[in-house]
């Protein structure tokens, strides 16, 4: 039986393998890594010992968390993919296909937030496209890839995790469901946990990144000689990330539920939404594995910046199984397939439209 499309987000293992994986152009002997489900990046060997690794996803732009804030977003999510490969992001291509509605001014104040992004992070924009169309809308408005230029011996991807590595993450689970949450619906929070708590919710937006989770990360070296493999916990959460590194490396893992961070605030808020923090999305959390020796320097590195990070397990072979541990009972960690955000996040908007209709 053919798998079938999603209702929404991003197409099944299935249907990628099936409809995708087979169908991928003409061959070339210089990519080193190709589309691969559950794996963010592309490597071509551009040689003289170097390698070139892209990213593209969909610009994802929000007007209602003000324009700053939306072109901020837009452009962490694009490097934050490309920057856990280990190597810095370096070049940007985008297509704005902007809805009839953006005026200059608006598209001026998102632009420049953009730019001085890119300034940041260290991406010249090399080339792109930006127009207004019938048909589009917010907030998937184009798209855009992220380039980075390295040494064929530093980077990594999620395919290369091996048993024996310790598993650590960033910022604990749900930093991107609650930060939506708090800057979309700061009236809910404050009716139930009081303005104060709502205005300092709303600085969770902020940690939705890693890029400089992954460029802290590096400085302990990789392969052999530390971090082993990234990946950003986006869509199905923490659980969904971890067993996506799992599957592309082929190997097992023992994941200790208690040690997996879920921040108060973020916490308060995911009870408040009746989601669950661990499958829910969480761009901005980093999911990493390095070999054992250099885990507890990379946490210390980490914890030092302001990263906040444990270590949450171990990486085992692959016939022990995907394994999560929590009060001394090993239960098997599936993919969840289906992110409780989205659900949720529809209901609290529905509520919301419905209230100021009274």
């Amino acid at each position: 039986m053919k798998a079938e499309l999603p209702a929404i987000g991003k197409v099944s293992a299935e249907v990628f393998d099936e409809v995708i994986l087979p169908h991928l152009g003409r061959r070339n002997d210089r990519v080193i890594v190709g589309p691969q489900n559950g794996v963010d990046v592309g490597v071509v060997d551009i040689g003289g010992g170097q390698v070139m690794v892209t990213t593209t996803d969909p610009v994802f732009v929000v007007p209602p968390y003000g324009w700053e804030r939306s072109a901020w977003f837009a452009i962490h999510i694009l490097a934050s993919d490309a920057a856990t490969s280990g190597l810095a992001p370096n070049y940007i291509t985008i297509d704005l296909n902007l809805p009839m509605s953006i005026e200059r001014d608006q598209f001026e104040a998102l632009w420049t937030t953009m730019h001085r992004e890119c300034d940041k992070i260290g991406l010249a924009v090399v080339t792109g496209h930006t127009g207004r169309y019938n048909g589009c809308d917010y907030p998937m408005v184009g798209g855009a890839t992220v380039i980075c230029i390295g040494p064929d011996d530093k980077y990594v991807t999620p395919k290369m995790a091996r048993p024996g590595d310790k598993i650590l993450i960033t910022k604990g689970a749900a930093v991107e469901a609650a930060g939506l949450f708090a800057v979309t619906f700061p009236d809910k929070l404050a009716a139930t946990y009081g303005d104060a708590f709502a205005k300092d919710a709303e600085k969770i937006f902020w940690q939705m990144s890693v890029v400089d989770d992954c460029m802290t990360a590096v400085q302990v070296g990789v392969r052999d000689e530390g971090v082993t493999s990234m990946h950003d916990a986006t869509e199905c959460g923490v659980w969904g990330g971890l067993v996506e590194v799992a599957q592309a490396s082929g190997v097992g893992m023992v994941v200790e539920k208690d040690e997996v961070l879920v921040q108060p605030e973020i916490d308060k808020i995911c009870r408040l939404f009746d989601i669950d923090p661990y499958t829910s999305i969480s761009e901005g959390t980093l999911i990493l594995t390095c070999r054992p020796h250099k885990a507890g320097e990379l946490g210390n590195r980490l914890n030092d910046k302001g990263i906040p990070t444990t270590i949450v397990g171990e990486v085992t072979p692959r016939e022990q199984g995907i394994r999560l541990s929590e009060n001394g009972k090993e239960t098997p960690l599936v993919h969840p397939r289906v992110d409780p955000f989205w659900q949720a996040f529809g209901k609290a908007a529905s509520e919301a439209a419905a209230g100021a209709e009274e």
